[in-house]
């Protein structure tokens, strides 16, 4: 085996095939790179994607649909459900917060009188 991989050396039978494989492989990533890197190919990629979403729309919803339903019949809750409640949660956590704003600010108003009810 040879210590440098760019000198040839006689006693490496493989030495010649792996130096073409490299070569190959710099080769096809140079291609590929240039390739990927075209506006045709992320349109073409773009379409092609598209087209799976949109052939993959009807087995989506037959499958939500049917979760709904397995779901429902196990008494459990649908993605519609929580997400309702966590909106519904979220209304709350902030009226509670407007409350808490509000009470402070009485709070902080009363303690004002009393020190000047409490200083005359």
């Amino acid at each position: 085996m040879s210590e440098n991989g760019n000198q040839f050396d006689p006693f490496d039978p493989t030495g010649m095939l792996k130096g073409m494989r490299d070569a190959t492989l710099e080769n096809w990533a140079k291609l590929m790179t240039g390739v990927v890197n075209t506006d045709a190919y992320a349109g073409a990629t773009g379409a092609m994607l598209d087209a799976s979403l949109n052939a993959s729309a009807p087995l989506r919803k037959l499958m939500e649909t049917s979760m709904t339903q397995s779901l429902a019949s196990c008494n459990m809750p649908s993605r519609d459900d929580i997400v309702r409640l966590a909106e519904q949660l979220t209304h709350i956590e902030m009226r509670l917060d407007d409350m808490e704003a509000k009470l402070d600010a009485l709070a902080r108003s009363t303690a004002g009188r009393r020190k000047r009810s409490e200083s005359q």
